[in-house]
């Protein structure tokens, strides 16, 4: 009988990529995967140090699942593991300690352990590591697969903890790039997401190789319908970029951005390398060249020493822009940063408010982009069909639209189907198919 493995997921698209990875190495290995609320044989989770709560949550997971499985092997991988493996020891939950590297032959090491002790594999970063080659994740009757193509960060944020448990910047070799691209279009994915952590600097360590000159590459593909990038610095949006995604049958006219704070003088405590008005003519100029453009944006309230002047800046600036859609983040200390030292960390009280306003403006602002389509025909690739009722998938906008279709899209799902959107219905917009390819 085959053996069971679960994994649990918490944090960004790169650790659940990572994952995703991670169930194919051990299914290759024999492995049968399975739920996390199941009974398995070993669990793997991987956890996230983003934020105490991240932490908070990692912890939880692991204690759940030696709950579920006394006598299973429980291992813990991913950032909170690299960053703070001392905190998980003292646990004594966990059988295997791995971070971010190294993780290739991790059914192997399983094989070799010994129940009742504990083995700390975490190794420190170090310049010039390889990136790391987990096998593409194939998943049939997916629409939509994502691929870690870039690792690590050099950009030094102060309230940031990536840089540490990521390590150094480093790329996927084009090549297996586009291996993983074969296997997952053949495996019926139709959109592509390409992710990493530091995304726009990919290639920096492979002869200067360009995201935009990888993304000229990768249209050319067959069976590819879409590509979609998820997140990039704006000190990395080059010329070249923006002509790529401007002019491209298959980018998604779809770009995330993270401003992080609309405030100069926050922005220089948080050392991101960027004034406001820089980052305003960046996006006015992306709106011009990109017609329609979904710009999103990650944003942080409650950074040490914002006053309530540095919000309203902040707030003034996003309203500003005008984002599709905004992400927000409370301030959460991460010891052994920069931020964590500095004077004038705020109450929780005032991170609650501030949060709640940017949240508010958020939807408004979404609302608003969502109501620019009204009226608009536009490709749906179809993730999911509810019989008899719609067909549900994603713009090139990255707009939810639920096409009302009765019994005719059986055969939806994977597909591009052109459809009028005809209203909003909260997170969603309805329409009507014209006519599917």
């Amino acid at each position: 009988m085959k053996k069971k493995a679960a994994f649990f997921t918490l944090g960004c698209k790169v650790n659940y990529c990572e994952t995703e990875s991670l169930q194919a190495l051990f299914e290759q290995a024999g492995y049968r995967i399975t739920g996390f609320e199941a009974q398995a044989d070993v669990y793997i989770i991987n956890t996230c140090t983003v934020t105490g709560e991240s932490d908070h949550k990692s912890r939880k997971a692991i204690r759940r699942a030696r709950r579920r499985s006394p006598e299973a092997l429980i291992i813990a991988t991913g950032c909170y593991a690299q960053g703070a493996p001392d905190q998980i020891r003292q646990m004594n939950q966990v059988d295997l300690l791995i971070g971010n590297r190294e993780r290739e032959n991790l059914p192997r090491i399983i094989e070799t352990l010994n129940k009742g002790s504990v083995l700390d594999l975490v190794g420190r970063h170090q310049p010039g590591e390889s990136f790391e080659l987990l096998p593409p994740a194939p998943r049939r009757g997916r629409t939509r697969g994502f691929i870690k193509i870039q690792e690590g960060c050099n950009q030094g944020c102060t309230y940031c903890i990536v840089p540490q448990v990521r390590g150094p910047l480093r790329s996927m070799h084009p090549a297996a790039v586009n291996e993983r691209v074969e296997v997952l279009t053949a495996a019926g994915c139709r959109e592509i997401v390409l992710t990493g952590v530091h995304l726009g600097l990919y290639g920096a360590d492979l002869n200067d190789l360009s995201l935009a000159g990888l993304l000229g590459e990768l249209e050319q593909l067959p069976g590819l319908l879409r590509l979609r990038l998820s997140s990039i610095e704006p000190s990395d949006v080059t010329s070249e970029l923006i002509e790529k995604v401007a002019t491209s049958e298959v980018i998604c006219p779809h770009l995330h951005i993270p401003l992080q704070s609309g405030d100069g003088e926050i922005l220089r405590l948080m050392n991101r390398p960027y004034e406001p008005v820089e980052f305003l003519y960046l996006a006015k100029l992306l709106k011009q060249e990109i017609p329609g453009l979904s710009l999103s944006s990650d944003v942080i309230v409650g950074f040490p020493g914002e006053t309530e002047r540095h919000h309203r800046r902040s707030m003034k600036l996003i309203e500003e822009i005008g984002f599709s859609r905004l992400h927000v983040f409370k301030y959460s200390a991460r010891p052994g940063t920069p931020a964590a030292e500095l004077p004038g960390q705020l109450p929780s009280e005032i991170k609650n408010q501030r949060s709640k306003e940017l949240i508010k403006l958020g939807e408004e602002m979404a609302a608003a982009y969502r109501r620019r389509f009204i009226g608009s025909v536009q490709p749906v690739l179809v993730e999911k069909v509810v019989p008899g009722a719609y067909a549900e998938g994603f713009s090139p906008h990255y707009l939810r639209v639920r096409i009302y279709s009765g019994n005719k899209s059986g055969h939806w799902r994977g597909k591009l189907i052109n459809a009028r959107l005809e209203s909003i219905d909260g997170q969603h917009i309805n329409a009507v198919a014209v006519y599917k390819r």
